[in-house]
């Protein structure tokens, strides 16, 4: 008898994406204290200059707020990059053997689209590591916005080409698809990917000042984002109506959540589009319409949110799964919850809140607020470092040498 060091993501799923995933949603996290908390006039977003202004200008508080904010930013990016890296080479080898192709006949299959999704957001995370960390960046960004559609494009083409394996598998033929096994939420996992992608391409409306980039960038955007949620619509409802007849599936439970970080992803891709339209186009959205479409999407957030809980508290999930003994690679998708509610809280309360005068920026009330979306970022960094740790950490497992 020997020990042999062993981990979970040893035996690989295409769902340790989400570990690229949930580092890279925890940079954006980050990049919101710069965001709304700095000035950045003569752009939409901070840069290199205006943080360095920023900190040599401003008090002790401000100053730490900056270089904590830069330390997460660059943590967790080299973070998500590490994991991206990671799963690229291991999904090639996990091409290569019966696993996958296993995989690729089942209700599985929509698991493969974890990987357009974090490449998309790996793309987002560049662009923001290039807006923190490179000085002059904004004199060249005109440049870079082409690239960046080029590159989301490439991402978009092998979603729809992967969707389009596995619709045309299951919907040319009658019983290829497993009704009994679609009571979750995770043949969403498709629209998560369409919607990252539309967002990356909605960048350059809110930022370019070339109408002809603006204008590409409106319409490329507008067509992943109404694929998403056409594809958020009829998953969502075919599975719930399983989920009725055969209760959540207990591993997949985490996925009841995944419409939280859609409805973040193609709120920034709308809140990009109105900018967009309003510096390009002289179409003027109010900002008491944006205060109420943020709240919309918050109330749907919470909603499912709070489902999602429910059922993961009634099924015992967080005992077996994230402080037990049991391992999953979808306990992963329980981070873009935490981090998408985050990020949409900072786009209320600023966007919505403040912009309607309803509070004071930098208020009570506002701080008030905004300690709710810090304890969410906060327990998010706290599960990250508890899954990676369950799934990547090393230990000594029995194994049987045979005799020679």
């Amino acid at each position: 008898m020997s020990q042999q060091m062993t981990r979970p993501a040893d035996v690989y799923s295409p769902l340790y994406f989400l570990a690229s995933l949930g580092a890279g949603g925890l940079t954006v996290t980050f990049f919101m204290y710069l965001m709304f908390w700095i000035a950045h006039p003569g752009q939409p977003v901070p840069v290199f200059e205006d943080i360095t202004a920023a900190f040599v200008g401003g008090g002790v508080t401000e100053q730490a707020m900056i270089l904590a904010s830069m330390f997460g930013i660059a943590i967790f990016g080299v973070l998500n990059l590490k994991y991206l890296f990671w799963n690229l080479s291991a999904f090639g080898r996990f091409r290569k053997t019966e696993a996958y192709k296993k995989l690729r006949n089942s209700n599985g299959e929509s698991a493969l689209l974890a990987m357009p999704l974090a490449l998309a957001m790996s793309v987002n995370v560049g662009f923001i590591l290039g807006l923190v960390f490179v000085p002059g960046l904004w004199n060249v960004v005109e440049y870079l916005f082409p690239l960046a559609m080029v590159a989301f494009g490439l991402i978009g083409w092998l979603a729809f080409a992967q969707i389009a394996d596995f619709l045309g598998r299951v919907l040319s033929k009658g019983g290829l698809f497993d009704v009994t096994a679609h009571n979750s939420f995770a043949q969403l996992l498709p629209a998560f990917a369409l919607s990252m992608v539309a967002v990356g391409f909605a960048a350059p409306a809110a930022m370019s000042v070339t109408p002809l980039t603006v204008g590409a960038s409106l319409i490329i955007s507008t067509f992943f984002g109404t694929a998403a949620i056409l594809y958020t619509v009829l998953a969502a409802i075919t599975a719930f109506n399983s989920m009725l007849h055969y209760g959540t599936a207990k591993e997949a439970a985490p996925t009841l959540m995944v419409v939280v970080p859609i409805m973040t992803v193609l709120g920034i891709m709308a809140l990009r589009q109105f900018h967009g339209l309003h510096t390009t186009f002289e179409s003027h959205t109010a900002a008491a319409d944006t205060m109420m479409f943020l709240t919309r999407l918050l109330t749907i957030q919470i909603l499912f949110a709070g489902l999602g809980l429910l059922v993961l508290r009634r099924q015992g999930y967080f005992s077996d799964f994230v402080f037990g003994a049991k391992t999953s690679p979808g306990s992963y998708a329980l981070v873009c919850p935490g981090v998408a509610l985050n990020v949409m809280l900072h786009f209320w309360i600023n966007k919505g809140l403040v912009a309607n005068g309803l509070i004071s920026e930098f208020g009570a009330a506002y701080f008030g607020l905004s300690a709710l979306a810090i304890a969410l970022q906060i327990g998010m960094i706290a599960l990250v470092i508890t899954l990676n740790r369950q799934h990547f950490h090393r230990s000594a497992a029995p194994k049987v040498v045979p005799a020679e």
